[in-house]
This record gives C-alpha cells, structure tokens and sequence, in this order.
C-alpha cells in the first residue's frame, strides 16, 4: 500500500511546487497545464495555464499537485503535512519559509515530544506541522 498527498490549489499549484522543491528538494516530474492536455479545450482559454497535475518526487515519497477551477476550488482544513527535518537548523529553515506571506498557527517551540515543532499555514493555504 501507498499513501500520497495530494494538493489542490486555486491557481497557485506552480508556485507552490516551485517553493516546495526549493524547500524539500526532491524533483519536479510533472507540471501539467491543462492547456497541454487532451482537456484544454474542455476549459476556458483563461484557465489553461493552470495546473492539471503537478508531482514533486521526494526520494521513494510524492508530493502531488493540482489548480482546480475557481467554482471547484474549498479552502483546505481538517489536514496538516507532517514535515520531519533531521536537524534543527533545516527545520528552522523550512518553517520560517513556509511562515513567509503565510499564518503561524503555533511558534516554533521545545515540546515535550521533539526538540521543536511548529505549525504553520503557508501562503497558499496548507497547513504544515514541522518537527526535528
């Protein structure tokens, strides 16, 4: 069995994967716009850069993507990604990226369970635990 993630956006998928692969490393196989798919004509011309599917391969993990239209698209709750970094300085790291232009939910902080953990919303709506 396999377990992915799987990310919808409204128009912010790229960006997202752009940030995320700066972040976690890793490589983009996918970027897909509907507009380069058999679906583009099934789309308005305006919503064609958007993207159809998007895949962030992060070892024998993936990270996958996708822009919805704007009448499809709900905010995401309910969900965190748990993000563990190996050591404190890159956890630190990835957290105040994701913290930039997004929204702090818990600092960044001792816990009895980890040296830290954090969570936060970032800019595009997704809520990330980070722990080292």
């Amino acid at each position: 069995m396999r377990i992915s993630i799987h990310l919808i956006f409204d128009g912010d998928c790229a960006a997202a994967f752009e940030l995320y692969h700066e972040l976690l490393g890793g490589e983009i196989t996918t970027m897909m716009k509907f507009g380069d798919s058999p679906l583009a004509d099934t789309v308005e011309p305006r919503f064609r850069d958007r993207i159809l599917h998007a895949t962030l391969k992060l070892g024998d993990q993936e990270l996958l993507g996708a822009d919805v239209l704007p009448q499809d698209y709900a905010r995401p709750q309910g969900f965190s990604i748990l993000l563990s970094q190996p050591t404190l300085a890159d956890a630190q790291h990835v957290f105040n990226a994701l913290a930039e232009g997004g929204r702090v939910h818990m600092a960044f902080q001792k816990v009895f369970w980890a040296e830290r953990f954090g969570v936060v919303i970032d800019r595009f709506g997704v809520s990330w635990e980070v722990t080292c």
